[in-house]
């Protein structure tokens, strides 16, 4: 618990102690509907912290984060990376996105109870949603823990993010050939040359796509054929 309260600090975010106990609820929370609804396989409360708190939080570091105000989490599933982002800060609005209905009302549950205001649960495929004005292009930065090859994540990510934001993607730290199969799929959806960010003490990297360009009007693909058939 103690590693909680020592990161939330060391990433200088205001109201330490309050944060932390607003995650310690939210993790409560999950671990009690994951008796009925698979949220998690993380059943250990220290890994839990470790590998949803610590983990979802790696990306407030940079700076493409910090000069975000809108930021979407395609494939949340129980809330991660964007539920613990939002608790941390505030001042940013998040949209969580997911193709499971059933987990979105838990999360949204969740966030009421511990007074999460500044986030938003949007129910539907990314290949569908992506292509609603209301969400295409409209994001300073997305990110994603989504366990999906580059290829095809770039597909359901890109096309959220504005011109001149970002895309985050959580990875292992051996990506580099993801990365490079990657390259191709990434500038045809209007993404800049990708960087991989290794994080030495943890097994993990940050992929960080520039966008540069708009995302062409043919992609995302219809529902299905990202994964079926990736760039």
């Amino acid at each position: 618990m103690n590693d909680l309260r020592a990161f939330i600090e060391k990433l200088h975010i205001a109201n330490p102690g309050e944060k932390e106990e607003q995650l310690l609820k939210y993790m409560e929370g999950v671990l009690e509907w994951n008796e009925k609804v698979n949220l998690t396989a993380i059943t250990d409360r220290d890994e839990f912290i470790q590998k949803h708190f610590i983990d979802s939080l790696l990306c407030a570091g940079t700076l493409e984060f910090t000069d975000s105000s809108s930021i979407c989490d395609i494939g949340t599933g129980g809330g991660f990376p964007g539920v613990p982002l939002a608790i941390c800060y505030p001042d940013k609005q998040f949209t969580l996105m997911d193709s499971l209905e059933k987990r979105l009302k838990i999360v949204r549950q969740l966030c009421n109870e511990i007074g999460v205001e500044n986030v938003e649960v949007v129910h539907g495929r990314a290949e569908e949603l992506a292509r609603q004005k209301d969400y295409r292009e409209q994001f300073d930065l997305c990110v994603s823990r989504a366990v999906a090859n580059m290829r095809v994540l770039s597909e359901y990510c890109l096309p959220f993010v504005k011109t001149g934001g970002c895309f985050i993607a959580y990875k292992g730290p051996d990506c580099q050939s993801e990365i490079d199969d990657a390259r191709r799929a990434i500038q045809i959806l209007g993404g800049d040359e990708p960087e991989i960010r290794p994080l030495s003490h943890l097994e993990h990297s940050l992929v960080c796509i520039r966008k540069i360009s708009d995302t062409p009007p043919a992609y995302p693909r219809k529902a299905g054929t990202p994964a079926r058939k990736p760039l």
